[in-house]
């Protein structure tokens, strides 16, 4: 196992109601990980060995999980901080200080040591002190006095002389920080909805300030959506007045602003803009002392792409599946046409053939785009994702196409009726039938012997052996010719047409 500890920002510790739900500090970390834990009011712990490899290994993860640590420590300290100056920078996130280790109070043992500063002992973990143990902490003094101060001497210690003076609790601890027995924690655990309530140490007399401590709120609302992999539909802030008059005229004790998006998103520099330009017109009664940030409606955000680019920059980080601009891909694609030549930048259309071969077409990438994009607009996306769908259930053979064809296709040797291709070949699943090609008249004017002349009358089957793998084969049926004593005595041939990735 292997887990890192990383430090709850101070005002968190010092000042916990400052959150209606402190749990909410931990809310990002569960995207990189489902085992998220709070302890001890001062630290939070992730157990990554079970999804370091998803994130690109265990160096990789450390570097996403330092960034995105310090983006929400520094967010949540914001919010205890209030907004006195919505002209003032934002400050900057805490520099990234971690504790890594095989046990969850190792780990948090060696944060411990590096937020005070001190450098690791050379024996590892028995040179660690005692106080880095929370357990151990009420009886460090006695421990001291015996000469006992780090995990090693206190392990070499009689243990029976040790449970019994200061009990067994003591050796238990112990015993988990040095993975000698299991350690059970409470997992952090994401609400069904969110609501998240900020006090304002500093009374917000603005729209801009009070948009400042929102803004904060938004990256916890951030980690929510991004654990639960929804997008947002509809947001409620409300604040709470310090006042119940002002000039003899009563004021209510809360307001509220609603903000709809039209699409589901993720993106917070988005949504802080909608509540900026919302807030701009809303007069406020009365200074605001506290914030409350309410998800009203939010839908399945499906983290998919059609592009081989990365999304566009201009998105402000987000990560909404259409962050991935298929305006900049469109301009990217006229600017290479117009550098290179049309001809040399192509996109497949697909064909209604069902040789395998003429399933698609390559034509100019502008072209097809613009083509794309009239119909999307035409029909609805909506639309067009139904009607792609449709067509791969209505062909659940397409399924068992191989990915790579090789053209032409390669003549194979036989054996007992059998195709060769490194050894004899195993007929897994077929035979799947392909008649079509009468139609095209370019096909009379090829060469007879080539497999693609003429009318495709064709058996593929799914073949396998030890040293080729899948491939993907097909046998060649002979047209009916009339007068062709001969026709039903001629050996089929088999061709090598396809290579399964």
């Amino acid at each position: 196992m292997h887990w890192i500890a990383l430090p709850l920002p101070r005002w968190e510790a010092d000042a916990p109601a400052t959150l209606a739900d402190a749990t909410a500090v931990g809310w990002w970390a569960l995207r990189f990980t489902p085992r998220v834990a709070l302890v001890d009011g001062d630290a939070l712990l992730l157990e990554v060995s079970t999804t370091e490899r998803l994130w690109g290994g265990r160096d990789a993860l450390m570097a996403q999980v330092g960034q995105a640590w310090s983006l929400a420590a520094g967010g949540a300290a914001a919010i205890g901080a209030g907004a006195k100056d919505s002209s003032a920078p934002q400050p900057p996130g805490p520099s990234p200080v971690w504790g890594c280790g095989s046990t969850a109070l190792l780990a948090q043992a060696v944060l411990r040591m590096a937020l005070a500063g001190r450098a690791l002992p050379a024996r590892m973990p028995q040179g660690l002190p005692l106080h880095t143990l929370t357990a151990l902490r009420p009886h460090v003094a006695s421990l001291e006095r015996m000469g006992c101060r780090t995990w090693g001497s206190l392990q070499a210690l009689p243990r029976a002389g040790v449970a019994r003076r200061f009990g067994a609790a003591v050796l238990q601890v112990l015993d988990q920080a040095l993975g000698h027995a299991p350690q059970a924690h409470s997992w952090l655990e994401l609400p069904e909805a969110f609501v998240l309530t900020a006090e304002l140490p500093a009374l917000a007399e603005s729209a801009d300030a009070l948009l400042w401590s929102a803004s904060r709120c938004l990256t916890v609302l951030q980690g929510w959506l991004q654990a639960r992999q929804q997008g947002a539909l509809g947001l409620e802030l409300a604040w709470r007045h310090d006042l119940r008059r002002l000039d003899g005229v009563a004021v209510p004790a809360t307001r509220a602003l609603q903000v709809r998006t039209a699409q589901a998103t993720q993106d917070t520099v988005h949504l802080r803009r909608l509540l900026s330009e919302n807030l701009a017109r809303t007069a406020m009664a009365a200074p605001a002392n506290q914030i409350t940030l309410r998800l009203l409606d939010s839908a399945p955000l499906q983290q998919r792409s059609a592009s081989l680019l990365p999304p566009d920059g201009r998105s402000g980080g987000g990560s909404d599946a259409a962050g991935a601009s298929a305006e900049a891909l469109h301009q990217l694609l006229e600017r290479l046409s117009a550098r290179l030549g049309p001809e040399r930048v192509l996109a497949p259309v697909l064909q209604a053939d069902h040789r395998p071969e003429r399933m698609q077409q390559w034509r100019p990438a502008a072209e097809v785009l613009r083509v794309a994009t009239a119909a999307v607009r035409a029909a609805g996306r909506g639309a067009a994702l139904q009607a792609q769908n449709e067509s791969l259930d209505a062909t659940p053979d397409a399924l068992l196409q191989p990915t790579w064809l090789l053209n032409p296709p390669r003549r194979l040797a036989v054996q007992g009726n059998r195709p060769c291709h490194h050894g004899r070949l195993r007929l897994l699943d077929g035979p799947h039938r392909f008649e079509a090609g009468w139609w095209s008249a370019a096909d009379q004017e090829q060469n007879p012997a080539h497999p693609e002349a003429g009318l495709a009358l064709r058996d593929y089957f799914v073949a396998h052996n030890d040293v080729a793998g899948l491939v993907w084969v097909f046998r060649e049926r002979l047209a009916p010719v009339p007068d062709d004593a001969q026709a039903a005595a001629r050996p089929h041939r088999w061709f090598l047409h396809g290579i399964f990735g």
